[in-house]
């Protein structure tokens, strides 16, 4: 093999990460999944466990949860045994992803990247889709009253896993701001 044809296949230096402080979406990531971590054990782990919302529950996360969905949400009071499976994977499987998610866009771990893929994927098509549809074109008992209401507590974890998606569409997440 030839001197050139060796460098041709002899990859070059990988490129540097940039630290955190260069990468602004991260830090806002870090901020928003850290968020979802707390959501998934007010809101989702409520579900996932099938716990009746119920003003005098003596559960105070029942009664948070009771407070919104009595308003805003009656799918989700509702408990379809559909809504308890995506629920229970958010509360109990997603949120060790969001720890890792953190942790890997803290220290520039390059490998989040496949799995974070994975997931926005998944919550998009396997969270979005279904209950969205529902809250908007389902049975009128299932169905939001409140649209603007709902988009404003949910489309966060739709939106922020499509711009995760975004921000892994190339190798090397790191190594470039967005």
């Amino acid at each position: 093999m030839t001197a050139a044809q060796n460098a041709a296949v002899t990859p070059g230096p990988r490129p540097a990460n940039l630290p955190l402080s260069k990468r602004p979406f991260d830090i806002a990531f870090i901020v928003i999944f850290g968020l979802f971590i707390i959501t998934c054990i007010i809101s989702d782990s409520v579900e996932g466990l099938g716990l009746d919302q119920v003003a005098d529950s003596p559960n105070l996360l029942v009664q948070w949860n009771y407070t919104y969905s009595s308003n805003f949400d009656p799918l989700y009071q509702s408990h379809p045994l559909w809504l308890r499976f995506i629920s229970g994977t958010s509360a109990f499987v997603y949120v060790g992803f969001y720890v890792l998610l953190i942790v890997s866009l803290v220290k520039g771990f390059n490998w989040i990247q496949l799995y974070s893929v994975i997931y926005a994927t998944m919550i998009i098509a396997l969270t979005g889709i279904p209950i969205f549809g529902v809250e908007f074109f389902g049975p009128v008992g299932e169905r939001t009253p409140d649209p603007g209401v709902f988009l404003l507590y949910n489309g966060p974890y739709i939106l922020f896993p499509l711009l995760l998606l975004i921000r892994m569409r190339k190798p090397l997440p790191f190594t470039r701001v967005f």
